[in-house]
């Protein structure tokens, strides 16, 4: 048995075809189907069920995959911690974090991490809390940004700094100028538009306004910040908006409400076993001095 075998079928379990994955693989299909009976052959047991119209895992395919998956992804980190190199003169990044976090933070954290190591390679994606915790456990990242909370087994998280909300109007808005708190009863009178629901920030809105048995009007959700400070700029609408944020938007104003929306802490996720690679450490610590700032602008 040799790690093409375990590739192989990886590869035909993912695309359910042998056909799909032998293009995948850039092998012939014979070849493909010539080597997954040899690993069959080699451990004693069916590891694909070729009967149906879709090839699936046996009940001893799947145990097996899931142990293989695991191996392959701690040899891709083996192989990654042979080539890390310590003056950081090449080598790639990968980074996550979710939205509201990418308005404020990933800019000056990039700029600050390209300007003193230009030679590493950063990949920066902005997704869910649950896709990031995913990434994280399969390898698939070295870093998340995200927020305080139950996280799935396996990741591990730092606090950074801790996040205010405020309710946030633009130029024409009904409620631009009113001084005062706003009781949230009169805030359910006017609409506002919000991340969609599978955004952690929408989750940490929604709960508030149930805690305080309160329905919202939702005119419009939206996937990410850009378009709705877009459409809070029109002056119809109003939305929830992190406080770095607004600041960054002059023509925006926040407006406080009672009782008052809860703050949140922001998290740095690690996967617990991971190789963290020199990259890593150093992206890491300038996201610290980066929060250590945001914290001062809190106060």
């Amino acid at each position: 048995m040799e790690l093409r075998h375990v590739r192989y079928l990886l590869a035909v379990a993912d695309h359910g075809n042998f056909t799909r994955a032998a293009e995948s693989l850039h092998i012939s299909q014979p070849t493909l189907s010539q080597q997954i009976k040899q690993l069959e052959r080699a451990l004693r047991v069916q590891l694909l069920d070729r009967s149906g119209r879709a090839v699936r895992l046996t009940d001893a395919g799947q145990v097996y995959a899931e142990h293989v998956r695991r191996a392959l992804r701690d040899l891709d980190a083996a192989e990654r911690a042979v080539h890390d190199v310590q003056d950081l003169t090449r080598g790639q990044l990968r980074v996550a974090m979710t939205p509201t976090i990418t308005a404020y933070l990933i800019g000056p954290v990039v700029h600050r991490f390209h300007a003193a190591h230009p030679a590493v390679t950063v990949t920066v994606v902005e997704t869910t809390q649950d896709r990031i915790e995913e990434g994280l456990l399969a390898d698939d990242l070295d870093l998340g940004i995200a927020f305080a909370g139950a996280h799935v087994a396996g990741i591990e998280s730092e606090a950074l700094f801790t996040e205010d909300l405020s309710v946030v109007s633009g130029p024409g808005h009904v409620l631009l100028g009113r001084s005062g708190r706003l009781p949230l009863h009169e805030l359910a009178q006017h609409p506002l538009a919000l991340l969609s629901g599978d955004f952690a920030t929408r989750v940490h809105i929604d709960r508030y306004f149930a805690e305080n048995r309160i329905d919202p009007r939702i005119a419009l959700e939206a996937n990410s910040i850009s378009a709705l400070l877009e459409f809070v700029r029109g002056g119809s609408l109003a939305t929830v908006l992190p406080d770095a944020i607004t600041r960054a938007q002059p023509e925006l104003e926040p407006l406080g409400v009672d009782p008052a929306l809860p703050s949140r802490t922001v998290e740095l996720l690690r996967r617990r076993t991971a190789y963290h690679s020199v990259a890593a450490r150093a992206f890491a610590s300038i996201v610290r001095s980066e929060a250590v700032g945001l914290s001062s602008n809190r106060d």
